[in-house]
């Protein structure tokens, strides 16, 4: 059950008069919805939301009026409507139209998938991805591609390539404040969970401006991501790409893939 958002570290604050408590309680429902609860009643959304029920069930009734939500009288679910937020984004956003079309090139060089990502606190989201690996399906070459990486997936900061280079970009006070309190998945044995060794990874990953998580996600995938910055020099976004170790081992990708994606960030630095 995900617990009510936390202010994010690496976004400015906010006086307390500017503040729309109401809104924050509406986005707080609409964000309750994912893949572990596709329904919710008002109960539910409350423990999920981190409000009480009364409001909840007020905010639930409210975005089904505004066709946000569908019900069945009883539970609510997500309406098609949201998807107008992506789309709106993927369409007007200036990141992922400048990052598409480096990742298509790559993909054609390369034949492997890239993928372009940002950070929403505990998670990464991909904003831009690939298309189809057709050179490698046509000639029979496996492909990897990794569970739940397709466009607008969002996967677990902590356990991502992209995760650790996004996370190295924050200052050290920021990483810090990100990673208070928090508990870590292990999502497969290899997993790192224990607050102080994924604080090595990270200062590893600042040091090298790049990094390789193999099989930490899931099993049988290596990927690699390096950060996209700004003509000013922030970071605002991370490439990467996957693969199968059957494929590509780890030493391999790092020798062969890694120079690319360093080549593709530096030439999207003016463009971002």
């Amino acid at each position: 059950m995900p617990a009510p958002a936390r202010p994010d570290p690496s976004r400015p604050a906010i006086a307390h008069a500017d503040f729309i408590e109401g809104m924050a309680k509406g986005m707080a429902v609409l964000e309750s919805f994912d893949t572990e609860r596709q329904r919710l009643n008002a109960t539910l959304t409350a423990e999920r939301a981190g409000i009480t029920r009364a409001a909840a069930r007020r905010h639930l009734l409210t975005l089904a009026h505004l066709g946000y939500l569908e019900s069945d009288g009883s539970y609510f679910w997500l309406s098609s409507k949201v998807l107008r937020f992506s789309g709106s984004y993927l369409a007007s956003a200036r990141l992922p139209r400048a990052i598409q079309p480096t990742l298509n090139r790559l993909a054609l060089q390369a034949r492997q998938a890239f993928s372009g990502v940002v950070l929403d606190r505990d998670e990464v989201v991909i904003v831009a991805r690939s298309g189809a690996d057709r050179g490698s399906a046509e000639s029979g070459a496996e492909r990897i591609i990794a569970y739940g990486v397709h466009l607008g997936a969002r996967l677990p900061a902590h356990a991502t390539s992209t995760g650790r280079v996004l996370l190295a970009a924050l200052s050290r006070a920021q990483l810090a404040a990100w990673m208070k309190g928090r508990a870590f998945a292990r999502l497969t044995p290899l997993t790192r969970t224990e607050p102080r060794a994924l604080r090595e990874a990270i200062e590893q990953v600042r040091r090298q401006d790049w990094c390789l998580a193999s099989e930490e996600h899931e099993l049988g995938v290596h990927a690699l991501a390096v950060p996209v910055r700004n003509a000013a020099g922030a970071t605002v976004a991370a490439l990467n790409v996957v693969s199968s170790p059957r494929r590509l081992g780890a030493e391999l990708m790092q020798r062969e893939l890694l120079p690319l994606l360093q080549q593709a960030a530096h030439e999207l630095r003016p463009l971002v």
